[in-house]
């Protein structure tokens, strides 16, 4: 009975103290984001603090976008309020061509990583970019969201070696290759992409050939391939700066000699590359197909399959904790957070228990698991929703990625300058030169106030594309090639 008194006692001082916290109930009704994203708060018995955002699919202006910590899958880390700030405005592939920017709405945590690389533990596409695979035969290949817009949670995948190859398109002749953005090692062929870091860091022991795609690296399987034109071939030259529309393929041993022998500059070539899909048990087939996925990253437990609650056994998933899920019906996606445990009441929930919410209170059919516990993190418009000012050690912490619900804003372009324009850096502070349009790409160098340069074409016509809020323009300073934004630019000879 004194059990039962005390508990109740401090039940009431709980509500007392925090009346809204720790009511059960919810928020009084769906609050308006921006149009098509609605955000709410709902309270639980436990008593447990949800965050959900929900983003319309019908809606053409919105979609799914994954975030990489510090804009590199080699060990970046970062605070989801940091990506989605990294990401916001940065220049997107969505609609099937580069030019409209993100304006990042909502953004939670990702998937699980190693504490001490720092890389993502499953796969990641990002943009339309594969840029790290999936592991072979484990049930974790997570979410994916089509270029399509429609979207799957994914199964057991395999990657047969004899569909992952480049094509020269011209002859026709093929060559395997091994891995994406992964260290190279002896007798492999390895495709590294912008998402791997500002450059390949490979030795000089082998060859690398830069390569400008038309878009993005699809998962495309053959006859169908992403296309692109090699633009410089480095033999035992090491590490290669990878801009954001290029790819380089880096080689050594055999592989190395089958470059050497079939490509040359200017050559056109294709990059095909499949995924076998299956169910959890690996040997079921899964009818959803990854090709041309937009965005997708890896999940941990599948707890609802088409309306229908998943027996889930792991201790992961038992225990109670904080968590990061996405579901979705055919109307809505959502992106739900539970409050981590903390001294003043909240539990967290099971997997049991959150699937049950999303099913009877969400309505949402299908539901998958993402990272939890201290890494479970919203932000809604920069405003990171569920660290608690009552408890100060519950601070955001760093992962290594992130998804987010965006507008894809509208293609803006500049047209100051032009093709061979004449053009001098301007201020008083030395300008950065980038990989790509947008401050979310590396700096490549540092170009002293009134040094001369020129404007250069850009095959992919993005001269002058508005992103991270500037027009930005491919130039070249001497040997130094990238992107500059205009306002640190003049034409040459003006005052």
């Amino acid at each position: 009975m004194k059990v039962s008194r005390f508990v109740f006692n401090a039940t009431l001082f709980l509500l007392f103290l925090f009346p809204t916290k720790y009511a059960q109930g919810s928020s009084p009704q769906w609050q308006s984001v921006v149009e098509g994203i609605e955000y709410r708060e709902f309270y639980q018995l436990g008593p447990n603090h949800l965050f959900v955002a929900r983003m319309d699919r019908n809606n053409a202006n919105l979609t799914l976008e994954t975030s990489i910590a510090q804009g590199r899958i080699n060990g970046g880390l970062e605070t989801v309020s940091g990506m989605a700030e990294r990401y916001d405005q940065a220049l997107s592939y969505w609609g099937g061509s580069w030019g409209a920017r993100n304006q990042v709405v909502v953004a939670i945590n990702g998937y699980f990583y190693d504490t001490e690389t720092g890389v993502p533990w499953q796969g990641q596409i990002h943009s339309g970019w594969y840029l790290k695979r999936f592991d072979d035969l484990e049930s974790g290949s997570g979410f994916a969201w089509k270029l399509d817009r429609s979207l799957f949670l994914g199964g057991c995948v395999v990657h047969r070696p004899a569909k992952q190859f480049i094509t020269h398109v011209t002859t026709g002749k093929t060559i395997p290759f091994d891995g994406v953005n992964v260290p190279r090692e002896e007798d492999e062929l390895i495709i590294y992409t912008p998402q791997y870091d500002a450059s390949t860091r490979s030795e000089d022991n082998g060859i690398e050939i830069l390569v400008e795609l038309s878009q993005p690296m699809l998962i495309i399987a053959s006859p169908a391939m992403t296309t692109g034109t090699i633009r410089e071939i480095r033999d035992r030259s090491g590490s290669t700066l990878i801009p954001f529309d290029h790819v380089v393929l880096s080689a050594q041993g055999s592989p190395a000699e089958d470059l050497r022998s079939i490509f040359s500059i200017g050559d056109q070539i294709g990059i095909s590359q499949e995924i076998k899909h299956f169910e959890s048990d690996c040997q079921t087939p899964n009818p959803f197909d990854w090709s041309k996925t937009y965005a997708g990253t890896g999940g941990s437990f599948i707890f609802m399959k088409d309306g229908v609650l998943q027996k889930l056994d792991d201790l992961g998933a038992i225990l109670r904790n904080a968590r990061t899920v996405i579901a979705f019906d055919e109307r809505y996606v959502y992106f739900i957070v539970v409050a981590d445990r903390d001294p003043f009441g909240n539990v967290g929930m099971s997997i049991v228990e959150l699937a049950a919410f999303v099913k009877n209170t969400l309505g949402a059919t299908w539901g998958i698991a993402l990272d939890g516990g201290s890494s479970s993190t919203m932000v809604v418009n920069g405003e990171v929703k569920n660290r608690s000012d009552i408890n100060p050690d519950n601070a955001e912490h760093v992962v290594a990625n992130g998804v987010m619900m965006v507008i894809a804003q509208p293609e803006d372009r500049s047209t100051t300058f032009g093709v061979g324009d004449r053009v001098r850096t301007v201020g008083s502070e030395e300008t950065a030169i980038r990989l790509g349009p947008g401050t979310n790409y590396a700096a490549i160098d540092f170009i002293p106030p009134n040094s001369g340069g020129v404007i250069v074409e850009h095959s992919n016509q993005l001269n002058g594309i508005m992103a991270k809020g500037a027009f930005w323009w491919k130039a070249a300073f001497g040997s130094i090639l990238g992107w500059v934004p205009e306002g640190a630019m003049a034409p040459l000879g003006s005052p």
